[in-house]
């Protein structure tokens, strides 16, 4: 597995480690337990980091140095890229050839040297999008900023030269052929997972204690980074709007966000909070770090409602990892989350603080329609399980290397 711009080994929250991290971390464990060795690429970011971490037994993650070890954000990596294909070059010439059967890039950056390592090694590339620049620059939030030209070249490259684009949901899927002009005999449907075995529910009092909440508090919870493309703002304002019409909530209301400044947000880390000023909800605004997955399934059990008011998302971990913790998820009627959330949560058109305001008052009043979605939400969940993706993910990989292998060396390069 190739992932340049964030490390498996990253705390998912903050600076580029998301969905993707979890995406590839739990893949590569089920993968492992059903026998296939997973080595995962991806650039050294401190100087202290080993050349290799076993991550679990049967997954091995390699450090690859490319560019300076910290100061590097996202958008700089383009230039890397050559530096970070030497890298893999040269660990490729410690193997014997036939080592590797198969490259799996995950993002456009590894995407591009997915390319170059897959004809060196004569493999299949399989490749996962993760988001795409012109799905994103068409749904951008009022203060973000379009993805380069450069980016949507490159991501088009790797659609062309993939063996197999896996899409995260059938919407994706369409995407890909209608944006990308995609074969769509490439492109393979396999939805993201969910650990059931870390995200149940659970007694809610007691999750409660254990992150420091009221027990009469109404909590309204954001999980992911801080940036515009997430969608934060959205619920400041909309609580905003709901302490506006009922005052009387003010004394037991907490917007708890969790996660760090990332992308576009790195520029203003304090803006949610300088927001939360402005709008007069200061007192209400919990701002705190990312936290562990032990702790995450707790404050998904401790909130009332779990908010995820992305302006785009190719599927939306977050909500289905607090609808099988037992979470009322209310989310923004886009992308993937129609999938992720379907009829076990609230989908909300639009990103208008009035309308989520409402719609968050409406759920805070009516405790019967919360636990019916709540029990909708965790039947729902149940069918988003990583071994069911791994199932999948195996299909695919073996469908292309069985087509690779039909396939005349001199034709594959």
């Amino acid at each position: 597995m190739i992932s340049v711009h964030t490390s498996p080994l990253a705390q998912p929250g903050t600076g580029d480690a998301g969905g993707l991290n979890v995406y590839v971390v739990e893949s590569a464990r089920q993968l492992s337990e059903r026998g296939v060795e997973v080595e995962i690429f991806t650039r050294r970011t401190a100087a202290d980091l080993p050349d290799t971490v076993e991550l679990s037994p049967g997954v091995l993650v390699r450090h690859v140095d490319a560019g300076p070890y910290e100061g590097l954000v996202k958008e700089d990596l383009p230039g890397q890229l050559c530096a970070f294909a030497a890298g893999m070059m040269r660990e490729i010439a410690r193997v014997p050839p036939g080592h590797y059967d198969l490259a799996h890039s995950h993002y456009w950056l590894s995407g591009q040297v997915g390319w170059l390592v897959a004809e060196r090694w004569q493999v299949p590339l399989v490749h996962t999008m993760h988001t795409m620049a012109r799905v994103k620059n068409r749904q951008l939030a009022a203060d973000d900023v379009p993805e380069p030209p450069g980016r949507e070249i490159g991501e088009a490259q790797v659609v062309d030269i993939a063996d197999r684009l896996i899409a995260n949901t059938d919407a994706e899927a369409d995407e890909l052929v209608e944006y990308y002009e995609a074969d769509p005999d490439q492109v393979v449907v396999v939805p993201p997972g969910v650990d059931l075995e870390r995200f149940v529910p659970g007694d809610r009092d007691e999750a409660r204690s254990r992150v420091d909440l009221p027990q009469d508090a109404l909590v309204l919870l954001f999980v992911g980074r801080i940036q515009p493309l997430k969608g934060p703002d959205v619920l400041v304002r909309a609580a905003a709007e709901l302490l506006r019409e009922r005052p009387e909530l003010r004394e037991r209301l907490v917007v708890a966000v969790l996660g760090g400044a990332s992308g576009r947000g790195l520029a203003a880390p304090d803006r949610l909070r300088d927001l939360g000023e402005e709008l007069g909800v200061g007192d209400v605004l919990h701002l705190a770090p990312p936290v562990g997955r032990a702790e995450l399934a707790d404050w998904y059990r401790a909130a009332d409602v779990v908010a995820v008011p992305s302006h785009t998302e190719s599927f939306g971990l977050v909500a289905v990892e607090a609808q099988a913790s037992g979470a009322l998820v209310v989310a923004a009627n886009v992308g993937g989350l129609r999938t992720a959330v379907g009829d076990g949560g609230v989908l909300v058109d639009g990103h208008d603080p009035t309308v989520w305001a409402k719609e968050l008052g409406r759920l805070l009043d009516d405790p019967q329609e919360a636990t019916r979605l709540r029990e909708r939400a965790r039947e729902r969940a149940q069918g988003f399980g990583w071994s069911a993706t791994v199932d999948k993910l195996l299909d695919v990989y073996a469908d292309a290397v069985s087509e690779r292998a039909q396939v005349p060396a001199e034709v594959a390069g």
